[in-house]
Formats: C-alpha cells, structure tokens, sequence
C-alpha cells in the first residue's frame, strides 16, 4: 500500500513563505511524477506544480516565480518552497505521486490534503 503523508501548511499574512513536504512510502518499482495541486472552495482541482524522477519540473502560470517544486528520491520526499504568498494562494494543498509497479501497471495517490490560509 502506497501513502502520502503531507505537512508544512497554515496561515500566513501576504508576502509570507510556507514550505510544504509530501513523503512517499510504500512498496514500488519506480516513482515517477510527484506534484501538488490545490483546490479552493467551490474551484475545481488545479495543478501547482509537478516535477519528474529525473528533475524536469513544471509550474501553473500563476506561481511562476515565486513557487519552487523539488525532490529528494532518496528520501522519496517532494517540497513545494511558496514565496510570496497571495490572498489567492489559499486552498488545500494535495499532494500526488504516479507510482510504477510494473511494466503494465501504473497508478495515481494523492495525500489527504492541507491547509494554505493567506490572511491579514
């Protein structure tokens, strides 16, 4: 059984930085693409940010600049670094894992979510 378990989220005043880590575990060939994405209230689910075994990263428009995604495959950890925070960066912060079992079989998990409040 795959899990991933996130942390790092709360409340920060505009301008802030919050660093988020989602860690992996489980049994698995390969883990391939990690990301994040965020779903605020009575918005559909959008990507953040996601970025590949290998490094290639890829970012939503609206946090170029000032998010950073990265990972450490020995640790089976991705971060998600948000500068500069803004009233609109807040929602629920979900974090995803394409996990390889096999040649054949492939499979998405999310964590359970959290919590980014940008408030003054």
């Amino acid at each position: 059984q795959v899990q991933l378990v996130e942390s790092g989220g709360g409340s920060v005043q505009p301008g802030g930085s919050l660093r988020l880590s989602c860690a992996a575990s489980g049994r698995w060939s390969r883990l391939n693409a990690m990301g994040w994405y965020r779903q605020a209230p009575g918005k559909q689910r959008e990507l953040v940010a996601d970025i590949t075994s290998g490094g290639t990263t890829n970012y939503a428009d609206s946090v170029k600049g000032r998010f950073t995604i990265s990972r450490d495959n020995a640790k089976n950890t991705v971060y998600l670094q948000m500068n500069n925070l803004k009233p609109e960066d807040t929602a629920v912060y979900l974090c995803n894992a394409e996990v390889k079992f096999s040649s054949s079989w492939s499979q998405d998990y999310w964590g359970q979510g959290t919590q980014v409040t940008v408030s003054s």
